[in-house]
């Protein structure tokens, strides 16, 4: 009897591992990051729903990591294999190098990337430049329309921006250098305090995205960066090339949200999460499921 039942127990184990083997893949995961900011966090939840819509891959997510040099590290360390970023950062800030046009901003962040075994995928559609947003109070105080004419002020003004932006060179040090702009004081905080505490006239100029739902809800004033400080930002997926190799079937899956988001949808779907407090998962899911993308 004792054989017989360890004869039984051999077979149902062998039967589990062949089970556990054939799907092996099912269990397999993926781990997406992204910043610490809602649009980020949006296309981080979009990346990790076309992926497991298009694959048998599972997506970890991990999202609100921290700003764009914790994200980049992550993904180095392979603590996270994508997440979404900009072309301006990744030339700019991460290989310190200079931006040109669009298309040429674009074809430098993969070139550079190349020594990093990553690859930046098919770009989402829009560009979130970095701008200088006031409100309208400070704009008609100042007479501000440009930059230009707010590092003339500038001295007067306390600049709210994110951590990061402060010692960016394509933040506020290249301001300082580019229009000999320098604050009578800088606080450092969140994207998500930065359009409260201007409304609050805790601080009267910020940095903020060309797509920021806030600036809409808002009703800021944004400035014209008249001497094209700025490089485009191109967002996309920034992926490491070991984990494309391993599973091909990703980069299919995200080159799907290619060319599917301009500036104005990303306007919107920030709205949707820092003005009516929907969550960025369900709005990320909604837009994919809107453009027919994936199931509901």
């Amino acid at each position: 009897m004792k054989k017989w039942l360890l004869a039984l127990l051999a077979v149902v184990s062998l039967i589990g591992l062949s089970a556990c083997n054939s799907n092996g893949k099912n269990q397999e995961k993926i781990t997406v990051g992204s910043k610490n900011f809602t649009e980020n966090i949006i296309l981080a939840h979009m990346m990790a729903e076309i992926i497991e819509a298009k694959t048998s891959l599972k997506v970890e997510r991990k999202v609100n990591l921290g700003g764009s040099n914790v994200a980049w590290k992550a993904l180095q360390n392979n603590d996270i294999q994508l997440y979404p970023d900009y072309t301006g950062t990744i030339v700019a800030n991460y290989y310190q190098e200079k931006t040109g046009t669009s298309q040429e901003t674009l074809d430098k962040t993969r070139e550079f990337l190349k020594k990093d075994n990553l690859t930046f995928t098919e770009p989402f559609g829009f560009n979130n430049t970095y701008t200088l947003t006031v409100t309208q109070e400070t704009a008609e105080k100042y007479n501000l329309k440009t930059f230009s004419d707010l590092a003339k002020v500038s001295k007067d003004l306390i600049l709210g921006c994110e951590f990061e932006f402060e010692d960016r060179p394509d933040g506020y040090l290249g301001l300082q250098e580019t229009y000999n702009m320098t604050f009578k004081d800088v606080v450092g905080m969140d994207h998500g305090i930065m359009y409260r505490s201007l409304a609050d006239k805790k601080v009267d100029v910020i940095d903020a995205y060309s797509t920021d739902g806030q600036i809409k809800v808002y009703d800021l004033h944004i400035l014209q960066d008249d001497k094209s400080f700025f490089p485009p930002y191109d967002a996309g997926p920034l992926v490491r090339n070991d984990v494309l190799e391993k599973y091909p079937e990703i980069e299919s899956a995200l080159n799907e949200l290619g060319g599917i988001i301009s500036e104005s949808d990303m306007q919107i779907l920030n709205a949707k999460v820092d003005a009516d407090g929907l969550k960025a998962q369900d709005v990320a899911h909604d837009f994919l499921v809107e453009k027919g993308l994936i199931e509901n």
